[in-house]
């Protein structure tokens, strides 16, 4: 069994600056395609419709999201397993601030995630246009005002995604180990009475799980983004799992260590 730290690159990798002279104009072109994309996707309706084909604003979303991830970062995208259509709770680990991206190329859901990721280059903004749902942290306001949004939209028949462990570990911790999950954020499902899904996401390279997708100590957005930019192909996996079992009356507690654990086991078999 490999370790993630067994698959980094051990020399120097002397194909980055060419990497660069072609992922930045394509990066460029997909900022130009995003500006009128972006219009679009804000005025046009996103509702789930039957509950299995998506909106042309959802189509649009995922589309861009794959183009990016694919044709400025290299990344091969693999899924694994069978979403739940219609209105659900994805509930996935937290990797990198690509894991937004990388979901999206799957489903465009709203995404919970950090009011700070409204202030990022491109991705705030287009997190913003695909529908997100931003929560100051420590706010107990501002997160009851979150979940009562998140309940809307479940029972309007969108799909919603969370990260439970509530933020990004270095890479020096291990992405393969999976913190604690937030029980509160589980308690939208229950309110919509929906399906809670669990989604485990990792970045490989070399046959085995890459740790570098994360922050390293120190590192900002802007130093992570430019630093994978360059990275050689990476290839970005989504496990769909089965849709949780625990009874609802076993609390919400319940259902956030059972989607842990499940996503926990997927990736002990992945590294």
């Amino acid at each position: 069994m490999r370790s993630p730290e067994s698959v980094a690159p051990a020399t120097r990798d002397y194909m980055r600056g060419l990497r660069y002279v072609w992922r930045v104009p394509i990066l460029l072109a997909l900022v130009v395609i995003a500006m009128p994309l972006g219009g679009v996707v804000a005025l046009l309706p996103d509702g789930q419709g039957d509950g299995k084909r998506e909106s042309l604003a959802q189509r649009i979303v995922r589309c861009w999201s794959r183009w990016m991830l694919r044709g400025a970062f290299g990344f091969r995208i693999v899924s694994h397993g069978t979403q739940v259509h219609g209105p659900v709770l994805f509930v996935a680990n937290h990797v990198s601030w690509m894991d937004i991206q990388l979901l999206h190329t799957q489903r465009a859901a709203c995404f919970v995630a950090k009011a700070e990721i409204a202030r990022w280059p491109l991705v705030g903004w287009l997190a913003a246009r695909a529908g997100t749902i931003f929560h100051r942290r420590g706010n107990a306001s501002s997160l009851g005002a979150v979940m009562a949004v998140m309940v809307g939209r479940l029972r309007g028949g969108r799909a919603v995604a969370v990260f439970p462990e509530g933020g990004i570990e270095h890479e020096l911790t291990g992405i393969t180990t999976v913190r604690a999950f937030h029980a509160r954020v589980f308690q939208c499902a229950l309110d919509a009475q929906v399906p809670i899904q669990p989604v485990a996401l990792t970045y490989c390279r070399g046959g085995g799980v890459w740790n570098g997708a994360t922050f390293r100590h120190g590192e900002g957005f802007l130093g992570n983004f430019l630093r994978l930019l360059g990275e050689p192909p990476l290839q970005a996996e989504v496990h769909f799992l089965a849709p949780l079992t625990t009874p609802a009356e076993n609390g919400r507690r319940a259902l956030a260590d059972a989607a842990r654990s499940a996503i926990a086991e997927c990736l002990s078999q992945r590294t």
